[in-house]
C-alpha cells in the first residue's frame, strides 16, 4: 500500500504514530460485543487495532485505490466501499438492536456534514471517537460565552455531550497538514426522538447564530422565523446567542414548533 497517494479531494492524511494510535484505541475502549463503524479506514492503522480486540467491526471506505489492499490484508473485515454521507445506518444494527459506536480520523472538509448525519440518526448511536482539526474540536466543546461557543457545541449539548480528549500534533500525518488536529469523544445520551422539533431546534440554532454581532430579536427576524414573535417566548430577545443556554434554545423552539 505503499505506493497509494493520499488524496486532496478525499481530505486524506494518514495517521502513522503508534503512540496516538494506541492513544485513540483507549479512547474508543471497544469491546467484544460493540458494533463499530470506521469512516475512512485508509491504509489500516487504527483498523488493525480494532480488529484485534475482536469487536464487531465495519469499516466504510470512498476510495476504490485502497479496496482491495484492505481486503487482502485484513481478511475478516466487514468492509463497505461508499461514502458514509450516503449510508442508510440503520442497516448496520445487528438483531440485538444494538446502538452503533462511529470511529475515525474523518476528512477536516466534511467534519459538519458527518456530524449531522450522526445528529439525524442519534437514537440508534451511541457514542462517536473522531480525530477533527483542532479548531473544529474547539467549537465543538466550547462553553456558553466563549468566542468558539456556537452552532455545533449548542447542537452536541442538546443531543448528548462531548470532551476534548487530546490534541495530536500535525507532525504524526502524511501529508502534514497546515492544522494541528485533537480527538473527540460525542456521547449520544440524550434521546431526542422527536425529528420534527429536532428540525426547528437545529434551525432556530443556526438562525441566532446568523451574525453573532446582532441580538436574537434582530437575527430571527431576519430570516425563517421573521413572521414570528418572538415577545412572548419567554427569552430575553436583547440577548445575543452566544448568551443563551442550551435549554433557552429549546424553550425558543417549543415557542416556535406552537405557532
Amino acid at each position: 500500500m505503499n505506493n497509494i497517494l493520499p488524496l486532496k479531494r478525499f481530505g486524506q492524511n494518514y495517521l502513522q504514530d503508534q503512540n496516538i494510535i494506541k492513544k485513540i484505541i483507549a479512547e474508543i475502549d471497544p469491546k467484544e460485543n460493540d458494533q463499530i463503524i470506521e469512516i475512512g479506514p485508509g491504509r489500516g492503522a487504527l483498523t488493525e487495532k480494532l480488529l484485534e480486540t475482536k469487536t464487531g467491526l465495519t469499516a466504510i471506505e470512498i476510495d476504490k485505490r485502497v479496496i482491495d489492499e484492505l481486503r487482502d490484508k485484513f481478511k475478516n473485515l466487514n468492509l463497505v466501499q461508499s461514502d458514509f454521507l450516503k449510508l442508510d445506518l440503520n442497516k448496520f444494527i445487528n438483531s440485538n438492536r444494538q446502538k452503533l459506536r462511529v470511529v475515525g480520523n474523518i476528512p477536516y472538509n466534511i467534519t459538519s456534514p458527518i456530524i449531522f448525519k450522526l445528529f439525524e440518526n442519534n437514537q440508534i448511536i451511541k457514542d462517536a471517537v473522531f480525530m477533527v482539526q483542532y479548531e473544529v474540536a474547539k467549537r465543538m466543546t466550547a462553553k456558553m460565552g466563549s468566542k468558539d461557543y456556537g452552532i455545533l457545541s449548542v447542537l452536541l449539548e442538546y443531543f448528548g455531550n462531548t470532551k476534548l480528549a487530546f490534541k495530536v500534533s500535525r507532525n504524526v500525518f502524511y501529508p502534514k497538514p497546515n492544522v494541528d488536529s485533537a480527538v473527540v469523544h460525542i456521547f449520544f445520551n440524550e434521546k431526542r426522538e422527536n425529528f420534527e422539533f429536532n428540525s426547528i431546534f437545529k434551525s432556530i440554532v443556526k438562525s441566532s447564530f446568523g451574525n453573532r454581532r446582532k441580538t436574537l430579536k434582530n437575527s430571527l427576524s431576519n430570516g425563517i422565523f421573521a413572521e414570528v414573535n418572538f415577545s412572548e417566548s419567554g427569552i430575553d430577545l436583547s440577548l445575543r446567542a452566544e448568551q443563551l443556554k442550551v435549554d433557552d434554545f429549546i424553550k425558543l423552539a417549543e415557542f416556535t414548533s406552537t405557532k
